[in-house]
């Protein structure tokens, strides 16, 4: 028998709190936090908080993994990180268990980026987590189609926790994940846009 359940499933990152930056006057404050690997994808918890004037754009295809050899490593889009994560379900879990747990712990500061209301309110939601209809024939057609729901509500609610194109202003703070091949890094780089001017300035963060 194939059981229905909700709510946010086990997972490997189940005690990972996700603290988000805060904005420092004048400054640009950006924190980088690795998560276990889920088959072969690497989660990535990337927060940027703006303390400056100037607007900043991030752009997630622009953030990369940096490996030994100094070379950048592209993100992998979230749909194609759920394939490559062998289960979509699996992943979902544990980037819910981690933003879970760093809502809980209160991890507000001054402008609390929208990406995390938004990753909240997913996770709210839960996950249907599959159902079985009939028996013989019917029943393994039954979990297939259980299965595809489920891994399609998993792939939507891994964008939404994804990090997101978005502008970074004033005291606000952004945050989500990016996703990459399973590999060793020891780097994050990733490109700013200033609104105002068009320049793009590069900043590097340890791979934590």
């Amino acid at each position: 028998m194939i059981s229905a359940g909700c709510g946010v499933a086990s997972a490997p990152i189940a005690h990972t709190p996700n603290v988000v930056a805060t904005p420092q006057a004048g400054q640009l404050a950006i924190s980088v936090q690795s998560a276990p690997n889920v088959g072969q994808v690497t989660p990535v918890y990337v927060s940027i908080a703006n303390g400056t004037d100037a607007v900043r754009s991030i752009v997630p295809s622009q953030v990369f993994a940096l490996n030994e050899s100094g070379e950048r490593v592209a993100p992998l889009p979230p749909g194609e990180a759920a394939r490559q994560s062998g289960n979509a379900g699996e992943l979902k879990g544990a980037l819910q268990s981690a933003a879970v747990s760093g809502v809980a712990a209160g991890a507000v500061g001054a402008g609390l980026g929208a990406a995390v209301g938004s990753a909240f309110g997913a996770v709210g939601k839960g996950a249907i987590i599959g159902s079985g209809y009939g028996a013989g024939h019917g029943l393994f057609r039954g979990a297939e189609a259980g299965q595809s729901k489920t891994d399609q509500q998993a792939n939507q609610q891994i964008e939404a926790l994804a990090l997101r194109p978005e502008e970074v202003r004033h005291n606000f703070t952004v945050s989500g994940y990016v996703f990459f091949p399973k590999g060793h890094y020891n780097q994050v780089e990733m490109l700013l846009v200033d609104r105002e001017t068009g320049d793009t300035e590069v900043i590097r963060e340890p791979w934590h």
